[in-house]
């Protein structure tokens, strides 16, 4: 029985993972389950899925979640606060760990699951744009296997040889859906409202991840991401805008061949080749008729519409702390604009503005990772007055 720890169970990729695993009682449970504030959800999932420890990031919401609990006539324990999500994945009597916290408060529960030598479905691309290094050597050291869940680089990880090796790979291909705002100029992007930065064409995602769409920092951040678990530079990395959303990512050997994986866009085709790895489940997802689909389409980035993405490229040829300067400014950002305090051509302009006021400085442990982050939030937020709205 694979015993499964689901952080972010009540977001979009977490809900989306307890589906596949009630799917398949007889071979995989969720043992533990973890949410940030949404204590109601999370007692909801509890009832659905009776997990042996749940846990709440929000502390004050503890008794609610111990009452809710024993209201229930449930056996789960109750535990509060990020150190006891790191808990349950370090020790929560899992095997699988799906990391589905979004931003950065993501990362000390992926290192413990990285540390403990976990299988790690890895959806919080924010642990490797922040700590990249720090944790596939964790992984290395320990023996964790990582299986990306967001769905470019599972798809690339389909087309690999069973053990990873890119040693015969040119070039790594992600594809990108353009967002809501795919066609639109610079100048026609002034007046977007959040509501409108948040309605995704393809995807159903949490409201920051809508919004790095919009912008295609999401692509930027996923390349770093996928630099980090394939280990290829930046000139090795490509984006496509793919419309359609049904080409999730393509692999190009130095044979000539070029592979893709192709697939509806829905998140529990992804977690399902996690939890069922090196062998295929259902996923209560259907397939492709690439019939009824039509077209195609492939299109070159907007950098200049939408500068995110050439920001992450820089931010990763820097090294060192950029990429934590870049996703922490993006978050500092992007909080702002949903709570409508700036507009969303402000959203990179910040980010350009932190990557210039703190150059990169060695990475070289985890402390001068969370002071690159902090001292990014500070300028950031600093930085908010100027383009208030």
């Amino acid at each position: 029985m694979q015993r499964v720890a689901v952080l972010g169970a009540t977001g979009s990729i977490g809900t989306s993972a307890l589906d596949v695993i009630a799917r398949h009682p007889e071979t995989m449970r969720a043992s533990a389950l973890a949410a940030g504030r949404q204590v109601e959800a999370l007692l909801e999932a509890c009832r659905r899925h009776r997990p042996d420890d749940a846990a709440i990031a929000d502390e004050a919401a503890l008794p609610r979640l111990r009452e809710g609990l024993r209201e229930a006539g449930l056996s789960t324990r109750a535990h509060a606060g990020m150190e006891a999500i790191a808990a349950l994945a370090r020790d929560g009597g899992s095997d699988t760990v799906v990391a589905a916290i979004v931003g950065a408060a993501g990362l000390d529960s992926t290192l413990a699951a990285a540390n403990a030598g976990k299988r790690l479905l890895l959806a919080n691309k924010e642990s490797l744009v922040l700590a990249g290094e720090l944790v596939m050597a964790a992984a290395r050291e320990h023996g964790a296997r990582i299986i990306p869940i967001d769905s470019e680089h599972n798809a690339i990880f389909q087309c690999l040889p069973a053990d990873g090796d890119c040693a015969d790979v040119r070039r790594l291909v992600l594809t990108a859906s353009g967002g809501p705002f795919r066609g639109r100029d610079r100048a026609s992007l002034a007046e977007v409202t959040p509501a409108q930065a948040v309605a995704h064409p393809k995807w159903s995602m949490g409201p920051k991840i809508s919004v790095d769409s919009a912008t295609l920092m999401n692509k930027g951040l996923e390349v770093i991401e996928a630099h980090h678990l394939f280990g290829l530079p930046a000139n090795r990395i490509d984006v496509l805008v793919h419309p359609q959303s049904l080409v999730h990512s393509l692999v190009e050997f130095v044979d000539g061949s070029t592979l893709a994986q192709l697939g509806l866009p829905d998140m529990r085709t992804a977690l399902a080749v996690g939890l069922g790895w090196p062998r295929r489940i259902a996923s209560g997802v259907g397939g492709l008729d690439l019939l009824a689909q039509g077209r195609l389409d492939f299109e070159a980035p907007d950098t200049d519409a939408f500068p995110c993405l050439r920001l992450a490229f820089d931010a990763l040829r820097a090294g060192g702390t950029a990429p934590a300067v870049l996703n922490a400014a993006n978050e500092e950002a992007v909080s702002a604009f949903l709570q409508g305090r700036i507009g969303f051509l402000s959203i990179p302009a910040l980010v350009e503005d932190a990557l210039a006021a703190l150059p990169a400085r060695p990475a070289a442990s985890l402390g001068a990772l969370r002071d690159a982050d902090a001292l990014a939030r500070a300028s950031t937020r600093a930085a908010l007055a100027r383009h208030a709205i």
